[in-house]
C-alpha cells in the first residue's frame, strides 16, 4: 500500500518518495518536511490550528509508513510589510503600538500562545522551531547569491528580486509569468512601487524609511533595514533541511504569492529543485463565512474551552472534512464531534487489555491513511471495527494502532471498572427483559444510574458505561 499524496506541483495524486532511496526504516534517511509558521503579531485562531492539525496528521503518516522524519517550522517574529508596496503595514510594529509594548515583547508573548495551542491539540512539536530574528544573516548571504546570479535589482525603497529572470516562474500556481502579471493588474492584488519592474517582483530587503524608527531593522550590504517576507522560509528551510528537501506545508492562500516566491528565490539561487511535494491544506470557514474579528467569529482554542470543549473535539471535527475540502465550523458540528468522541472514549475504556488486533481493519486504515490523508474514510474505518464483534482485546490493539496518527490520546483511557454491585444488577436486569417484566427491568436501570452506570440494550447484549468518565 505504497503512500500517495496529492503534490500541488504537478496538480495530481503521487506516490511519495523520497529524495533519498535508501529503504524505510531505522537506516532510511529522514524525510525533510517543512511547515510554514505563524506569524506572531496576535492570537492564532482556529483557522490556523486546522492548518498545523493537517501538517501533523501528515507527519504522524509518513513515520505510520516507516519514514524517519524532520520537520521544521518557522516563527515569522520579525516585522515586514504586508504587500511590496510603499504603503505596506507592518503587522509587528502595529501590534507593539496596539498593546503598548516592544516587538521583541510582542513576539515573545504570541509565539508562547501559539506553543500552548498546539499542545493542546496534541500536534507533535517540530523538532526544529526557528525564529526569523535569529536567522538574519543566513536571509542577506541567500540575498548575496541572488544578487551575484543576476537577480536582483535596486530601488528607492530595497533590494528586489527580478521575477522574469526566473524560467518557471509561477509553476506552482499553473500560470505563465505574462498571466500571473496580467491577473496581478487586473486586480490590483499587489500595489506598484516606483521602479519595480513587473507586478509580481518581490522585496528581499527592505530600507528603513527614512524619518521611520523601527524597533526591528539590521545592517546589510545595501543599507539599514529589515528582510521581505518571503526570504526567511527560504533561508531557514535549506540551513536546516539542505538546498533540496522533500515536502513544505501550508495553507492554500500563500500558493500564488509566499509559496510561488519561495521557490523562485530558492531554485535561482541553487540551481536546484527546491521542494519535491508541495501540500496544502483548504480553509477553515465559521457558519459558512470567512472568519473576521470584525465579523464576531474569530474564535481560538481557549474560546472553545470557555464553552466546555475539549480541544481534542476540535481535532476530531477537522478530520471529518478532507484537507484539500473547505470545512464549514458550527457550534453544532463541534458538539456532535465532541459526543462522538466521548462515546470513543466510552468504548474504549470497557475494552479487555490489548492483544493481537484486527487485520484486517487496520490494512483498510492504513490504505486510506495512504490515500492523500483521507481522513473521513479513516474515522468510516475505525467506527466500523468499534462497533465490529471482535473480541475488545483485538480492537483495543488496533485502536492504538489508528491513534498513531488520529493523536486522540486513547493510549491515555484508563479501563473503568463497575462499580460494586453493578455487574449483578446488570444481569439480573437483563434476565427480567427476557422474561418481559420490563417494568421490573426498568427499575434496576434507575439503580444503575444512581450507581453512575448507564445500560445501553443492543442486539448482541447490555453495554454499559460510567457517567462522564471520558472528561479528562
Amino acid at each position: 500500500m505504497p503512500l500517495k499524496l496529492y503534490n500541488f506541483l504537478s496538480r495530481k495524486v503521487e506516490e511519495f518518495r523520497p529524495f533519498s532511496r535508501r529503504p524505510r526504516g531505522p537506516l532510511a534517511q529522514r524525510v525533510g518536511l517543512y511547515t510554514c509558521g505563524p506569524t506572531v503579531y496576535d492570537y492564532a485562531h482556529i483557522g490556523h490550528a486546522r492548518t498545523y492539525i493537517f501538517a501533523d496528521v501528515l507527519q504522524r503518516v509518513l513515520e505510520f509508513n516507516g519514514y524517519p522524519v524532520k520537520r521544521v517550522m518557522n516563527i515569522t517574529d520579525v516585522g515586514h510589510l504586508t504587500s511590496d508596496s510603499d504603503t505596506g503595514e507592518d503587522k509587528m510594529e502595529k501590534g507593539a503600538v496596539r498593546e503598548k509594548k516592544s516587538v521583541w515583547e510582542i513576539a515573545k508573548f504570541y509565539t508562547d500562545d501559539f506553543l500552548v495551542m498546539i499542545d493542546k491539540l496534541n500536534i507533535k512539536r517540530p523538532e526544529v522551531i526557528c525564529r526569523a530574528t535569529d536567522h538574519i544573516d543566513e536571509m542577506i548571504r541567500l540575498i548575496k547569491k541572488l544578487e551575484e546570479k543576476g537577480f536582483t535589482y535596486k530601488i528607492a525603497d530595497g533590494i528586489y528580486f527580478d521575477t522574469s529572470k526566473f524560467a518557471n516562474y509561477g509553476q506552482l500556481t499553473g500560470q505563465t509569468f505574462n498571466q500571473l502579471q496580467r491577473g496581478l493588474r487586473a486586480g490590483a492584488r499587489v500595489e506598484m512601487v516606483r521602479g519595480k519592474r513587473h507586478p509580481t517582483d518581490f522585496a528581499l530587503w527592505k530600507f528603513t524609511p527614512k524619518g521611520v524608527r523601527r524597533q526591528m531593522e539590521w545592517d546589510s550590504p545595501w543599507g539599514r533595514g529589515f528582510p521581505g517576507w518571503h526570504i526567511e522560509c527560504s533561508a531557514m528551510s535549506m540551513k536546516y533541511l539542505g538546498d533540496s528537501f522533500d515536502i513544505h506545508t501550508g495553507g492554500i492562500d500563500h500558493v500564488p504569492i509566499h509559496h510561488t516566491n519561495e521557490i523562485a528565490q530558492s531554485e535561482a539561487a541553487t540551481g536546484q529543485k527546491f521542494v519535491n511535494f508541495w501540500m496544502e491544506g483548504e480553509h477553515l470557514l465559521v457558519e459558512g463565512q470567512k472568519m473576521a474579528k470584525s465579523l464576531r467569529n474569530f474564535y481560538r482554542t481557549s474560546d472553545l474551552a470557555k464553552k466546555d470543549f475539549d480541544p481534542l473535539a476540535f481535532r476530531y471535527l477537522v478530520f471529518t472534512a478532507h484537507y484539500r475540502s473547505q470545512l464549514n465550523f458550527t457550534w453544532e458540528s463541534l458538539g456532535a464531534a465532541q459526543n462522538a468522541l466521548g462515546n470513543l472514549r466510552d468504548e474504549v475504556s470497557t475494552w479487555d487489555a490489548p492483544k493481537i488486533g484486527c487485520a484486517g481493519y487496520e490494512n483498510d486504515f492504513r490504505e486510506a491513511v495512504n490515500n492523500d490523508l483521507d481522513m473521513p474514510k479513516v474515522l468510516a474505518v475505525m467506527w466500523e471495527m468499534v462497533k465490529s464483534d471482535y473480541p475488545t482485546s483485538a480492537r483495543h490493539q488496533s485502536i492504538l494502532v489508528m491513534d498513531k496518527v488520529l493523536g486522540l490520546g486513547l493510549d491515555q483511557i484508563k479501563k473503568v471498572e463497575l462499580p460494586e454491585g453493578a455487574k449483578e444488577l446488570i444481569d439480573q436486569r437483563e434476565k427480567l427483559r427476557k422474561v418481559g417484566k420490563f417494568d421490573e427491568a426498568d427499575k434496576l436501570r434507575k439503580e444503575l444510574l444512581a450507581l453512575g452506570t448507564e445500560v445501553e440494550d443492543t442486539p448482541d447484549g447490555p453495554k454499559w458505561k460510567i457517567k462522564k468518565h471520558h472528561v479528562l
